[in-house]
């Protein structure tokens, strides 16, 4: 019970430090943009910039810590290691797969409209998922390298910038 309360404070702590980190990263990102491009433009591509960084650092973080029980491993047959889950995990490994890159996947099209297209973005985050696999690998953190991981992460990121691309269309209609 004492290791779940733990647990439980130090994600608190830890999305107090995120919320703050995102405020003061809008904030500076807003007053480096105002001397360049107009208020409401520099809100846009703070927010973006802000939301890229910090949606997806924690993620990335997350990725790279190391796993004490589980061997290092290389799963290179797409959809193996999805398919051999146990059933309750599946949730928790494609959502937390899906949300890796899917900040950068939302805030990618907000910043860049005109060159963000959703097949970019898929190539974008699955170049990045391969560097995070690769590195897991390399540096052995004993944690699975694989293959479904960069369909899932780079899955995801396409759905958030459909998603995206979507809300940016309607706040235009309306403006």
């Amino acid at each position: 019970m004492r290791e779940l309360w733990v647990w439980r404070v130090e994600l608190f702590v830890g999305a107090l430090i995120t919320v703050a980190a995102f405020v003061f990263a809008v904030w500076a990102r807003r007053r480096w943009w105002l001397a360049r491009v107009p208020a409401r433009r520099a809100r846009r591509y703070a927010l973006a910039e802000a939301g890229a960084v910090v949606g997806t650092v924690p993620w990335l973080v997350m990725t790279m810590w190391p796993d004490p029980v589980a061997p290092s491993r290389l799963s290179l047959v797409p959809v193996r290691d999805l398919l051999s889950l146990d059933p309750s995990a599946v949730p928790v490994q494609v959502g937390g797969n899906l949300m890796v890159f899917a900040a950068l996947g939302f805030c990618l099209p907000l910043r860049w409209p005109e060159s963000a297209s959703p097949a970019r973005v898929f190539a974008l985050a699955a170049a990045g998922s391969v560097a995070i696999e690769v590195a897991q690998y390399v540096l052995e953190r004993s944690r699975v390298s694989a293959v479904d991981d960069v369909l899932v992460n780079a899955g995801g990121a396409l759905l958030a910038a459909c998603a995206s691309r979507y809300c940016f269309e309607q706040v235009h209609k309306i403006s």
